[in-house]
């Protein structure tokens, strides 16, 4: 097993789902090396938030983006060295409210990139205030007489915006989370990973998301219309069961190799050339 820990203490609450993600994660990146990706080749771009912290406790290649900013930054990193495996952490606030269009063009552009989305629902690190996944109804601290907007379905829109790669995992379903991170990684194209992730301080869901969840073996991973099936389950309000499990997956052409297919592979004889004229 890789050392992947770092000498940074610990801030999360105890009882944090963040602490199943990260052990999962753990678990995924030891299986990627096993089998043959070099350790330097795994990158980390992380947002702000409770979520965002994960990358202090990974020793590996990292960078802190802007709030809202990572999956773009994620792309930049992806375009200019295609041989890196990136993972992308950020919370439902940063995805789904300040960094929603760049979720959306990732998705449509198909980058090879790894969203990671740490659903707890609300804006855990500012204390409570609601995002786009709340239920209605939510009392924290910008809305005391519960929230009146309607929480949208960010699976729903993840395959509407053509996301050749679409799952959800649970922070309490460790081994579960550590293969569909896996799966992702080794998926060609843009990867989205919806994660319910209790947060203990704020919203504490444990016994909900216990008794709703559970596990689906999707046989159909390239039909939009058993995805959408699945993914309607559950309206985000309550009602409903909520599947675990990778929801659609189909194969296309990925940002990367359109957008480098043009270039020369050994540009080196041609630069050398070039200096040796102008120097």
């Amino acid at each position: 097993m890789e050392n992947l820990e770092t000498k940074c203490i610990n801030t999360w609450c105890p009882g944090c789902g963040n602490f199943g993600i990260l052990q999962a994660v753990k678990l995924a990146v030891n299986e990627l090396i096993s089998k043959g990706t070099p350790k330097e080749n795994i990158v980390i771009v992380s947002d702000i938030g409770c979520n965002s912290k994960i990358a202090d406790y990974l020793n590996l290649n990292s960078f802190y983006s802007l709030h809202g900013r990572s999956i773009v930054t994620a792309m930049g990193i992806k375009l200019a060295n295609p041989e890196l495996k990136i993972l992308v952490f950020l919370g439902d606030g940063a995805a789904l409210d300040e960094g929603i269009s760049h979720l959306i063009h990732a998705a449509k552009r198909n980058s090879d990139i790894n969203v990671i989305m740490h659903n707890n629902r609300l804006f855990a690190l500012t204390t409570g205030q609601f995002t786009a996944v709340s239920p209605k109804g939510l009392k924290g601290k910008s809305t005391p007489e519960g929230s009146i907007e309607e929480p949208i379905n960010p699976l729903e829109l993840m395959l509407a915006a053509n996301s050749s790669f679409i799952a959800r995992g649970y922070s309490a379903k460790i081994e579960h989370l550590k293969d569909l991170i896996v799966k992702a990684v080794n998926h060609k194209g843009f990867s989205f990973i919806e994660v319910m992730q209790p947060c203990v301080t704020f919203f504490n869901n444990i016994q909900f998301y216990n008794e709703k969840v559970y596990e689906t073996v999707n046989e159909e991973l390239d039909s939009r219309e058993k995805a959408l099936t699945l993914i309607k389950e559950w309206n985000y309000n309550g009602e409903g069961k909520i599947p675990l499990g990778i929801l659609f997956k189909k194969d296309r052409a990925c940002f990367e190799e359109e957008a480098t297919k043009h270039l020369v592979k050994d540009k080196k004889p041609e630069i050398e050339k070039c200096l040796q004229t102008h120097l």
